[in-house]
């Protein structure tokens, strides 16, 4: 299997820093993608591209200084006006907005003329402290340019129960988040927010833990050990939420890129429901096991239910599914079935 999906991971960052000779496409050019080099900080990264450390941080949510080698950075470069270009096309093509462009060049109009020499900066990503809140095509550009230093072996998905849907308001995502890392943090006693990643009903994904931490968490030691987890804002219990459609979408749409990156086959080995794992010894009991020794999460109507069957009937076959689209988008061998 390695062979097979290694070679994907490469291609999708190749596609990031492959130079497009269309405006109209969103692949980014070389010059915007810096691959970090053994012994690099990055302060030297700032200086060698003439931006700031907080700009480098913002671009890339990064959620600490520390740089690992083979992580890629967006960094703003110099680019040529060509007949035809226009701010809005340049800023959709590299990453970056129309704002930025003409700020970092101190433009008094958005016309362009070809022949100008501008400074094309990356988009800023929405940053608070450690909490990264992302689309899902953001999402996907911050996980196959970060390097992770420890293995991955589980994808676990956990619903939060409270804070429930009736607690989103629809802009009130960092707030969430930080109701969550306090509640961590003051009332279990975990180091900061238990959970790598969370998704909301609106379909943003927010990365919180960082991915070289493992997870904290009632599911226990022996699934955090070389685990992600996703916490999933609502009460999918039956009777409670009915997920919505963006939700649902982004769900898949991450697991199956997590799947990728780590190169793991959907199954009840590589992605696990809290549910499956007694809470008092933190042994995984899969489907064997009293209602009391385990919890219902990630909800009893989560993609058709919370047990083994109904994971590999009604989820697992999405997530492959949704592996084999991005893989095509990408000219790629589909992933089996």
């Amino acid at each position: 299997m390695k062979e097979l999906i290694t070679p994907v991971i490469l291609l999708i960052c190749s596609l990031f820093s492959a130079f497009a000779q269309t405006v109209h496409t969103l692949d980014f050019d070389s010059d915007n993608i810096y691959e970090v080099q053994p012994g690099d900080s990055l302060s030297e990264v700032a200086k060698k591209f003439d931006t700031t450390e907080e700009e480098l941080i913002q671009a890339n949510g990064l959620q600490s200084t520390a740089l690992l080698a083979g992580q890629k950075l967006k960094v703003p470069f110099l680019y040529e006006v060509q007949m035809k270009d226009t701010i809005g096309r340049v800023a959709e093509r590299y990453g970056s907005t129309a704002e930025l462009i003409k700020n970092a060049n101190k433009l008094s109009s958005p016309l362009l003329q070809p022949g100008m020499i501008i400074k094309i900066p990356p988009k800023k990503l929405a940053m608070q402290g450690t909490h990264i809140l992302m689309t899902k095509e953001e999402f996907k550009e911050w996980l196959f340019n970060s390097k992770i230093s420890r293995k991955i072996a589980i994808i676990q998905h956990h619903h939060t129960w409270r804070p429930s849907y009736a607690h989103f308001k629809g802009n009130n995502h960092f707030q969430l988040l930080n109701s969550m890392e306090h509640f961590h943090k003051s009332k279990m006693g975990w180091k900061t927010i238990a959970q790598n990643i969370t998704t909301f009903p609106d379909g943003k994904i927010a990365v919180s833990r960082p991915f070289n931490m493992t997870p904290e968490g009632s599911i226990g030691a022996i699934a955090n050990a070389e685990g992600i987890t996703i916490e999933n804002v609502g009460n999918f219990n039956a009777g409670n939420d009915v997920m919505t459609k963006e939700q649902k979408d982004a769900i898949i749409y991450v697991t199956a890129l997590l799947c990728l990156k780590f190169n793991l086959i959907p199954s009840v080995d590589s992605i696990t429901y809290h549910h499956w794992w007694r809470y008092k010894t933190g042994e995984r009991v899969l489907d064997n096991a009293k209602d009391y020794e385990v919890k219902s999460c990630p909800g009893t109507a989560f993609f058709g239910g919370n047990c083994t069957k109904s994971a590999q009937k009604y989820f697992y076959p999405l997530v492959v599914q949704k592996m084999n689209e991005i893989k095509k988008q990408l000219h790629h061998q589909p992933f089996p079935e």
